[in-house]
């Protein structure tokens, strides 16, 4: 491997840290608006006079959702909704092989030069907030398992932080349904007490129809998939935490470099080991 902090380069201290770059989650905006192109593609095609949208059914759906979710949260968990659905829509990607290279540079460094050398990499590694804070915990000379203590109370509270977040578009992907069923039977109720005008039940219907039509939409192709996405960026991060959590226990314990690629290639999956002394 020609990287600067290889074997073959042990007084250059420099490495580069990728750290976590903001982007757009493509796939969920594509799958969501095409979702909403296909629905209106099908009711154009059908050519009807029915008017999808009434105001009072969507208010129903929308805010009636929002209300009764609430009520299965703290206010600061459900003040932080639109965080929750931000980070659906905008991810820090970071590989975790390239993570995981990172990790052999750091440890490569700490085995030849020291501990207090990985002090020297302090501007580099403050590119990504939790891999430097784990190899300070190392610099402060704290023991292997303290330091995988530590490090494993941090990846439990991200998995719970997360978890309650996913959480909220749960709880709301299944109460919309329900909200929309209730404007239904308002709608039903209505429609049966003017029953006397016939020429008024087939738009009350409709419109009565609409509220379980929107609530569908909104818990199927919307709040349902954005858990889920929020669900797997959580096991993604936990995954580059625990690559972290490994190496800094490797490094504190001073265990071989050699042994360290075989620990993080053990957590990644086939395509995604690597192969740093090769």
């Amino acid at each position: 491997m020609a990287d600067a902090t290889s074997p073959d380069n042990p007084n250059d201290l420099n490495i580069r840290i990728a750290g976590k770059r903001a982007t757009v989650d493509f796939t969920t905006i594509f799958g969501i608006v095409f979702t909403f192109v296909l629905i209106s593609i099908a009711i154009w095609i059908g050519k009807s006079d029915a008017n999808f949208f009434n105001l009072p059914s969507f208010l129903i759906v929308v805010l009636g959702t929002i209300s009764v979710t609430s009520v299965s949260f703290s206010w600061e968990e459900f003040s932080n909704a639109g965080k929750v659905i931000g980070n659906s829509l905008f991810v820090q990607r970071q590989k975790a092989q390239t993570m995981a290279r990172q990790l052999m540079d750091i440890a490569i460094i700490g085995k030849k030069h020291g501990f207090l050398a990985l002090a020297k990499l302090e501007n580099e590694l403050k590119k990504d907030k939790q891999l430097f804070k784990a190899v300070q915990i190392v610099t402060d000379g704290y023991n292997a398992n303290d330091i995988e203590r530590i490090l494993s109370q941090d990846i439990d509270s991200l998995v719970e932080r997360h978890r309650r977040s996913a959480s909220i578009l749960r709880r709301a992907a299944d109460i919309s349904p329900a909200m929309g069923l209730i404007g239904t039977l308002i709608g039903l109720v209505q429609m049966l007490a003017n029953l006397q005008d016939p020429e008024t039940i087939g738009p009350a219907m409709a419109v009565a129809l609409l509220t379980t039509f929107y609530g569908a939409i909104l818990g199927t192709a919307v709040l349902s998939p954005m858990a889920a996405k929020l669900e797997r960026n959580s096991n993604d991060e936990a995954k580059i935490r625990t690559l972290i959590l490994i190496a800094m226990t490797s490094i504190a314990r001073q265990d071989n470099p050699r042994r360290l690629e075989m620990l993080l290639n053990s957590e990644l999956p086939p395509n995604e080991q690597i192969n740093y002394f090769d």
